[in-house]
């Protein structure tokens, strides 16, 4: 009942604060009646808002599904071209009597004018920064037109560079864009325009709350010390309340009144929540959040923030040691060994991926027990629903900006445009507990000091230092000095990795790219040598499901020779890898959909020899991050899960070797070592079970002992002589149980899969090309019969 009064004292403290207050920040959406076309031509089509130039192109059945066959190619005359888009909407009284009317674009994608009734009003140069336009004096009772002429990116770029004494490595550096959609070696090239985040009016009088920044200053067991900083803009002096609450209950935590001026106002708010329930990670606990109202309130006048914030220490802990140097978080105090993969964009075309397909990624991260996903340099910041879904479900985020292998201006007008598109960027993602780190770049100080750039450009010596001084200006300077003034709880890396794999630095400090498998063409056992501290990326590809290849090839595309097929696959020797690969560790099939099949089991036994490598390594290893999570369109790549979240193999193996328990082996001077890894934050005594087998499931040899798995570690708990068993045909089969429930189990072979000898592959199928869990044979004697 009290619970019940509670519930029913917020609803009419709510209700009261809007009958009382008749004035209040209104926004009018802009998304309805919009137009576009061609600049060289007259006719005018249907647009959807938000969008972009290709998927209006789709919907008007003016070109075909971009993503079948060999369509690409067809449509790069798209990114050549100028677009206009136009739209009519309609303004009253109550619009035009506020003191401060605003035209807000969330998201211009790229170089776009922006004309309101005939005068220009904006123009745009940068797809990841919101623009805000006071436009109260460009607007006109009823029948308004905004009108907005977008500029081919590509041909923009090569006039920049055209004026530039020195080559960068790539164009696209000139354009403050998704670097991704230029194509890369899993994504097509489609280089969009368009409105690609909401639009509206904005509308209001006295003042508005432009942000909330939460600094936790204090975190103890029993109370939580919380400084709250308003940032308000208001048009006349005056004085406000200020009042936070909890939506969850009637309590409000502080209610306070300050004096504000014209212009843009700071104001500090502190307090208290008691007995504080902390946010942690998925796995370790409940991601607690508190759902908090800031309000902002004078005699006639209101305005409210709403933001749900999360009560936790995290630290990135960098400490010199006998071998280099630690890299790992700390979460609540307790070090926490990281699980995860690299996050991409959803879709070449980011604005159709809709809230559905938002959960069922951020789920599939989840269900595979993963505690953190780093979002890639070469995409998007993305959408909030992202954070907020990371936030509610433990997932914690490595947060690259924008840059990718590639160098950049350094001119005035170009810092500027990267330092706003900073400052906007932190200040709305800083309040969520899901922030890990923010890390300036992708991979452009190895680039810079490992691929050559210098000689294959042509650079002078004088070339080189500017180059160089560039990239210093912006990921020395510029980023950290933001982070500092506005996140300066969060921790900052300016390049992901730290030092370049060929390096042996690579092993002992910073975070580390491993491209030796792949790129390198080195055994997977080079997985179990090449370990550092934190490992933020290595990867082999695999085939997606073959619904997936169905959606975008027809069926006499479904051969390893088809050039429609070739065109999803970005990579210029990944066939040939993949090919390379399989033929070292299985014997390779003959038919089509068994191939694409194998191709998973090759990239999923890859992986997890990885995966267990960075396990057993801990603490010395506390991060193990793979290449890739997701894919932007059907393709044959490095990601777990395809285009339409459809698992392969690889997710099904990292769910299982992402478990709490994880049983790992490793060899060592004719010593087999059985490792237990727990995250677990006790110690649990449980029963360790070990066999020999044969193959014919003769019992050579068990043994049962207790014993007790320490807390959050990573063990050995059984020693094995290799000469007690027949490497050829003899496996080993460990499980740790307790009270009848197994918590974990593993299977080594200390043979070649590739021999003619039946492996077992145990998948908890769900879907894609595996219905239901079932224990899969796969005997390479055999290989176009999968026995079940």
């Amino acid at each position: 009942m009290n619970k019940f009064h509670n519930i029913l004292y917020l609803i009419l403290f709510a209700f009261s604060l809007v009958s009382c207050y008749q004035d209040y920040v209104y926004k009018l959406e802009l998304t309805e009646n919009w137009q576009f076309k061609n600049a060289d031509t007259r006719n005018w089509f249907s647009a959807q808002i938000p969008g972009c130039v290709h998927t209006d192109l789709l919907e008007n059945g003016i070109i075909e599904d971009p993503f079948f066959g060999r369509n690409e190619q067809k449509l790069q005359w798209i990114e050549k071209s100028n677009w206009e888009y136009k739209s009519i909407f309609f303004t009253d009284e109550d619009i035009l009597d506020k003191s401060r009317v605003e035209l807000v674009f969330k998201g211009l994608d790229t170089y776009a004018d922006v004309y309101l009734n005939d005068s220009l009003i904006l123009s745009a140069d940068n797809m990841f920064r919101e623009w805000t336009i006071d436009c109260k004096k460009n607007l006109v009772f009823g029948k308004n037109e905004l009108f907005i002429k977008f500029s081919s990116p590509v041909i923009i770029d090569s006039v920049k560079a055209t004026k530039l004494l020195y080559k960068l490595p790539d164009t696209r550096g000139f354009t403050r864009k998704a670097p991704y959609q230029y194509g890369w070696d899993w994504g097509p090239r489609f280089v969009t325009s368009g409105i690609w985040r909401p639009v509206y009016l904005r509308c209001w009088n006295e003042f508005r709350i432009e942000s909330i920044q939460i600094i936790q200053k204090e975190l103890t067991e029993g109370n939580a010390e919380i400084t709250s900083i308003y940032e308000i803009e208001a048009l006349k002096e005056g004085r406000v309340e200020l009042i936070v609450l909890d939506v969850n209950s009637d309590q409000q935590f502080v209610k306070i009144n300050k004096d504000i001026k014209a212009g843009i106002n700071y104001l500090e708010v502190d307090f208290n929540i008691e007995n504080p329930e902390l946010w942690w990670t998925n796995g370790l606990g409940k991601a607690h959040l508190y759902d908090l109202e800031f309000i902002a309130k004078s005699n006639y006048y209101i305005d409210v923030a709403k933001q749900k914030i999360g009560l936790r220490t995290l630290e990135l802990v960098q400490n010199p040691d006998s071998i280099g140097s630690s890299f790992h978080f700390e979460l609540n105090g307790i070090p926490v060994f990281m699980k995860g993969a690299n996050y991409i964009p959803q879709d070449n075309f980011p604005a159709r991926v809709n809230d559905k397909k938002y959960i069922q990624t951020i789920q599939t991260a989840v269900d595979a027990n993963m505690n953190m996903l780093r979002v890639w340099g070469g995409g998007i910041y993305e959408k909030d629903i992202f954070y907020e879904l990371c936030d509610e479900n433990g997932i914690l985020i490595w947060q690259d900006f924008m840059f990718a292998c590639n160098m950049y201006p350094g001119d005035e007008p170009f810092i500027e445009n990267v330092k706003q598109e900073a400052i906007q960027n932190v200040k709305r993602l800083r309040n969520h507990p899901c922030i890990a780190l923010w890390c300036g770049n992708n991979e452009v100080d190895e680039g810079w000091f490992n691929w050559g750039w210098q000689k294959s450009l042509g650079y002078s010596v004088e070339d080189s230092t500017v180059v160089w001084q560039n990239y210093l200006k912006i990921f020395e300077e510029v980023l950290p000095q933001i982070i500092k003034t506005h996140s300066p709880y969060t921790p900052y890396t300016p390049s992901s990795p730290r030092i370049g794999w060929g390096h042996e630095e690579a092993t002992t400090e910073g975070d580390m790219h491993y491209w030796g498998v792949w790129w390198g063409e080195e055994p997977f056992d080079m997985y179990e040598d090449k370990v550092g501290r934190f490992m933020t990326e290595y990867g082999f590809q695999g085939f997606p499901d073959l619904h997936t290849l169905d959606s975008c090839l027809l069926l006499e595309d479904l051969n390893l020779s088809s050039p429609a097929l070739l065109n999803h696959q970005k990579h210029p020797r990944g066939m040939e890898l993949i090919q390379t690969y399989m033929e070292r560790e299985f014997i390779v099939p003959d038919d089509f959909e068994n191939y694409t099949y194998v191709s998973q089991l090759v990239q999923a036994y890859g992986i997890q020899k990885a995966l267990e490598a960075h396990r057993r390594a801990m603490p010395y290893c506390m991060g193990t991050l793979y290449w890739q999570l997701n894919d932007c369109w059907p393709v044959i790549s490095w990601s777990s899960v395809d285009y339409y979240n459809r698992w392969k193999a690889l997710h099904y193996f990292t769910k299982k070797t992402f478990e709490d328990f994880l049983i790992s082996f490793e060899e060592n001077n004719s010593v087999l070592d059985v490792f237990v890894i727990s995250d677990k934050l006790e110690n649990v005594k449980v029963n360790l079970e070990v066999k020999i087998l044969n193959f014919d499931g003769k019992n050579i040899w068990s043994e049962e002992k207790e014993v007790e798995v320490q807390a959050n570690s990573s063990q050995i708990y059984m020693k094995l002589p290799i000469v007690d068993f027949t490497k050829e045909d003899h496996l080993i089969s460990a499980r740790l149980v307790l009270d009848g429930k197994v918590l974990a189990s593993n299977i080594y072979y200390s043979f070649p899969l590739k021999v003619d000898l039946p492996v077992i592959i145990d998948l908890n199928c769900v879907s894609g090309l595996f219905h239901h869990r079932v224990v899969y044979i796969y005997n390479p004697a055999l290989p176009d019969k999968l026995q079940s």
